[in-house]
Formats: C-alpha cells, sequence, structure tokens
C-alpha cells in the first residue's frame, strides 16, 4: 500500500513468528503501519526506506485492514500496536523469555511496569529506559544498545512515536540482538496516561476519533489530513483495480 508492503497476518502467526525470531536471538524488527504511517511514507524518503525493511509489518488500523480485506485478504483484521503488546506479554509470561522497555518518560515507564507486573506475574521484565527527547549521540546511543543486549531481552518494546521509532529501530538492526517492536502510545495506553477508546469503538473503526478528542492540537493534522489522503488514494486504486477487472471481463 502506497508502495509500503503490508504483511497479512492472524494474531497468532504474528506472535509465533516474533517468538521463533526472539528465542534465537535474533536482531529483527516490526513496524506497525496504519494510514499516518503510510502516507507520511510517501512524504519521506528515510522513513519509507525503514518500512520496507522491517521483517515484519503490520496492519495497525483500521483502514489499513478494510484495504487489505478489500485487495483479497479476507478477514485480516488489525494487529494494532499495543494489543500486540499486551497479547505477546500473556504468550510469554511465565516462560524464559524476557522483554525490554524502551522509549516514554520515566514516570511512564514505572507505571506501565506495575501494570505488567500486576497482569503478568510471570513476565520477565529485564529491564527499562527512557532516553531524552533529544537526539541521542553516538556514544549515548551504543550506551543503549549495550544496556539492551546485556538484558538478555529477546523483545524490545519501543515506544518513541513515528516516525522516530521506526528510524531507531532500522540503524540498531545488527548491533542490538533483539526483536524490536515500534508500538507508538502503547506505553501510555497501559500505564493508563492515555485512555483509549472502547473497544465497541475500536471494532468500528473509529478509535482515532477518541484520540483525536483527547489530544486535538497534536493530532488533528494526523487524522483529518493523512487519513484523508490515504481515502483518495485507496479510492483510486479500488477504482482502477474495477476498471481494469470490468476490461478483462469485456476481453471475454
Amino acid at each position: 500500500m502506497l508502495g509500503v508492503a503490508i504483511d497479512a497476518l492472524t494474531w497468532g502467526g504474528a506472535i509465533a513468528r516474533i517468538r521463533g525470531w526472539a528465542c534465537s536471538g535474533e536482531s529483527r524488527y516490526v513496524c506497525v503501519c496504519n494510514a499516518h504511517s503510510l502516507v507520511t511514507a510517501t512524504q519521506d524518503a528515510a522513513f519509507a526506506d525503514a518500512l520496507q525493511r522491517a521483517d515484519m509489518a503490520t496492519p495497525d488500523g483500521a483502514p489499513v485492514a478494510w484495504m487489505m480485506r478489500r485487495l483479497g485478504q479476507h478477514g485480516q483484521g488489525r494487529i494494532s500496536g499495543p494489543d500486540l503488546m499486551w497479547r505477546y506479554c500473556a504468550a510469554v509470561a511465565g516462560s524464559d523469555e524476557g522483554i525490554f522497555l524502551y522509549g516514554a518518560t520515566p514516570q511512564t515507564l514505572d507505571l506501565l511496569e506495575q501494570a505488567l507486573r500486576l497482569a503478568f506475574p510471570g513476565l520477565r521484565i529485564c529491564g527499562k529506559r527512557s532516553p531524552p527527547f533529544r537526539a541521542l549521540t553516538a556514544d549515548e546511543e551504543q550506551q543503549d544498545v549495550d544496556l539492551i543486549n546485556a538484558s538478555g531481552a529477546g523483545v524490545v518494546w519501543v515506544s518513541l512515536g513515528c516516525p522516530k521509532q521506526e528510524l531507531w529501530m532500522a540503524r540498531q538492526v545488527g548491533r542490538i540482538q533483539a526483536v524490536m517492536v515500534g508500538v507508538g502510545a502503547a506505553f501510555d495506553f497501559h500505564a493508563g496516561r492515555i485512555n483509549r477508546a472502547p473497544v465497541w469503538m475500536q471494532r468500528a473503526g473509529l478509535e482515532w476519533l477518541q484520540r483525536l478528542a483527547s489530544e486535538p492540537r497534536r493530532l488533528w493534522r494526523r487524522y483529518l489530513v493523512t487519513n484523508s489522503c490515504f481515502i483518495a488514494w485507496a479510492a483510486g486504486q479500488l477504482a482502477n483495480r474495477w476498471w481494469r477487472r470490468k476490461r478483462a471481463t469485456g476481453q471475454r
């Protein structure tokens, strides 16, 4: 979509693939892609390259999942960052697999760790790190890499925001010996710092409306402009697909 390959996935398949990489100690990264990130990729070559190089790109966002269904991936649902993180933690709780939390503020990380330990008593949280919001120096970035590798975590959950987290993960391939998964606002959701939309709104594809209402100044452009661009592109691609099919049928 818009030049980015999105994986057709089930929840079980996505979690199993990440667990397989984690257990093998492979350096991989996963991007969760919504309409905003796909449109942004058309305007930012470095970000587009980071998405293209990802080992897995999930359809995070109702419009992306809907478009995949229209393009033939019947039954494709959302594989969102917050849900992927929560389900993965549930799957590995009580096992030897460990996770690392990277991003957000120190206060959010403390609340998140408490929430995860309460929900999943057997979950191994190997470490956490809240990097400065400014650009890191090469030495600082290396220190974070060393900290993560020393922790023994198999999966690093990354919450730096888009596109910062995707660019950061792409730079760490081959350096961080773990699976990195960029999950956007998942830390704030699970820590209770931001209220997530009710399940019925998520299922109806209206979660964006809840986010927009909660942070209108910061998010208005993301949802009103980039979502509109995505809808226009989707309509054009579907119309073109319909026209090609009609011509092919007429030729027979």
